[in-house]
């Protein structure tokens, strides 16, 4: 466990500010594949993901960022109740400031069961211009990105969810696109 001033000075470094308004991915794009391995040493490649599920979310998470702990729960339960419907949950942890072995026992004490994958240099996070933790991307089964932003607001929008639940659908997504809001993903 870091001691409270390392906390404190890693906080001090992870600006909370929201997510910049420019992407690299327009809703509507078609996701560029990544095969990057699992925190459990299995290889996850998105293309792959994506031809056998009806959606992929791509989730940037932090063990610690208390925004993206404060949806800990909430990713679990939706990663549990939407993988019934086809849905395939991927955490991203992007950085150096957390090790694999940090990563994986947060996934652990949170029952996260679906993928992560520890993204050191923060590759995966440039490939999709990923800002912030927690962030989702929304892939459909033909690799298009229908949904970018947050899980929810602070007023209790369900906007991931409402997201998932209207692609299940076959309707349109509206809003196909929120502010992400949350620690800022570290670079190189």
């Amino acid at each position: 466990m870091k001691s409270s001033s390392t906390y404190r000075l890693l906080l001090a470094a992870l600006a909370v500010t929201v997510a910049a308004s420019s992407l690299a991915l327009d809703v509507g794009a078609v996701a560029p594949d990544f095969s990057m391995q699992t925190l459990e040493g299995h290889q996850f490649s998105l293309a792959d993901a994506e031809k056998s599920h009806t959606a992929v979310v791509v989730l940037f998470i932090s063990t610690i960022c208390p925004y993206s702990n404060y949806y800990n729960e909430l990713i679990r339960d939706m990663s549990a109740d939407f993988g019934k419907k086809g849905v395939a949950f991927v955490g991203v942890n992007s950085g150096n400031l957390e090790t694999v072995e940090e990563a994986r026992a947060h996934a652990k004490e949170h029952g996260h069961t679906f993928d992560i994958i520890k993204d050191q240099e923060s590759r995966v996070a440039d490939l999709l211009d990923a800002r912030r933790t927690p962030e989702a991307f929304v892939f459909d089964s033909s690799g298009t990105l229908r949904y970018h932003g947050r899980i929810a607001s602070k007023l209790a929008s369900p906007d991931l969810k409402s997201a998932l639940d209207a692609l299940l659908q076959g309707r349109p997504i509206h809003p196909a696109e929120t502010k992400a809001f949350g620690c800022a993903i570290p670079r190189s």
